[in-house]
């Protein structure tokens, strides 16, 4: 939730944050006018109760020949009370609708939609040229396959498209891969968690992911209860309704689990193999901090995600993601993504997003400060997930079918360097 103070006293950088985005900025000023109509609503039920309650006062100090008078008037002034309060009720619940509509203030994001994006730097190992080294690059499927490492066949016959079986080494190396980004967040100082998969209404909503991309997430409505696609959600609701302290700096935390996503508006987009998919595992970053530390957090997140890219030996660029392409949380966003050579493009591998303050107003997460208690920002980041596993197979692979095990992972492999076809 945006901050109502700031866009009632200068509503043009909200006007210009949805048309950097690409979304209707007379939302602004219809968030301004029921704001209005709300308060002006509300104060004329305070002003006519408190009338009643005096009215009601003088019942009995009146006399026998005052007293049917004045029970009229009480009666007349129930009436105006009650349809006082349900104007005021509609008034609020208009100017609630709109603003769980308006996205949070853009913070440096570039404008834009999806192709409006800015590479900030490429890092990691030069791109491989297959040609030169004499082969053609299988893709992740094949290769996963050929080594009997990912079965999407029997995930389908049992669970339906985009589901799948990681099998022996598959599922030792998206188990490496998780190990290992669970040893860098706890080298950086995070509290690694397990997280719930369910959540409800008001934590999913709370996060901003009932919004235009609600389609996307698995609802069980007898028990009213949303699959979350991210630990994020899990993490940002367990500080709900608290006040946080926040003086020896930020709350940093690592939540470790199954994600799952109904992907319902990618039909016939990366559909073979296990690049989007149904169900996957994910380490994901959330940080609890001051709102003025929020950009130099958002950095250390990007950071460490490149560290883990260094890790497994990707090559990969880092983008500024484009106001339009921005989920409603987010003020700036950063994205890693790794070459694919088998599709000659680069394929999102992490997301660190910087929400400031908008997760936070909804969840009711606070600090105590001088002036009181205020709401604190949160921050996400990708440290992990199963995609990971297409760009690794896909850029170590050998002309002989096997793939190499990037160094960094062997740790968490028994030392095993190459992952070998079945004979």
């Amino acid at each position: 939730m945006i901050d109502l103070r700031a866009l009632r006293e200068n509503p043009e950088p909200f006007r210009a944050s949805q048309r950097a985005r690409g979304a209707d900025e007379t939302l602004v000023d219809r968030i301004i006018e029921a704001d209005s109509s709300r308060r002006s609503s509300l104060s004329a039920f305070e002003n006519l109760r408190a009338e009643q309650k005096t009215l009601s006062a003088s019942v009995g100090k009146a006399t026998p020949e005052e007293r049917p008078t004045i029970l009229a008037q009480a009666k007349e002034m129930a009436a105006k009370v009650k349809e006082a309060s349900a104007t005021a009720d509609e008034q609020a619940q208009q100017f609630d609708a709109l603003m769980k509509q308006m996205p949070n203030l853009i913070d440096g994001a570039p404008s834009g939609g999806e192709e409006d994006y800015v590479v900030l730097r490429h890092e990691g190992p030069k791109v491989r040229d297959f040609s030169a080294e004499g082969f053609e690059p299988a893709d992740h499927l094949a290769i996963g396959e050929a080594l009997d490492i990912i079965d999407t066949k029997r995930g389908a016959k049992v669970s339906g498209a985009r589901f799948y079986y990681l099998k022996g080494w598959g599922m030792r190396l998206e188990l490496a891969l998780m190990t290992a980004a669970l040893d860098c967040a706890l080298a950086h100082g995070f509290t690694p968690m397990t997280t719930p998969t369910l959540v409800t209404p008001q934590v999913m909503g709370g996060t901003g992911f009932l919004g235009a991309h609600a389609d996307e997430i698995y609802y069980l409505p007898t028990d009213d209860l949303y699959l979350t696609g991210t630990s994020e959600v899990a993490l940002a609701g367990y500080h709900g309704d608290e006040i946080i302290d926040l003086s020896d700096g930020p709350l940093r935390y690592m939540g470790w689990s199954t994600c799952y996503r109904r992907e319902a508006g990618a039909a016939g987009k990366d559909t073979r193999g296990i690049i989007r998919v149904h169900q996957f595992n994910k380490a994901e970053m959330f940080s609890y901090c001051r709102p003025e530390d929020a950009r130099d957090e958002h950095e250390r997140l990007l950071a460490m995600e490149e560290e883990m890219l260094a890790l497994v030996e990707l090559p990969y660029r880092v983008i500024d993601t484009a106001a339009g392409d921005l989920g409603s949380s987010a003020a700036r966003k950063f994205d890693c993504e790794a070459w694919l050579p088998t599709q000659n493009r680069w394929m999102e591998v992490t997301s660190t997003s910087n929400c400031t303050t908008f997760q936070a107003r909804r969840l009711g997460v606070r600090e105590r400060g001088e002036q009181g208690t205020s709401p604190v920002a949160t921050l996400n980041g990708t440290l992990a997930t199963t995609r990971w596993m297409v760009a690794i197979l896909e850029n170590h692979q050998n002309a002989d079918g096997t793939v190499t095990i990037p160094q960094g992972l062997r740790p968490y492999l028994g030392g095993v360097s190459v992952i070998e076809p079945i004979a």
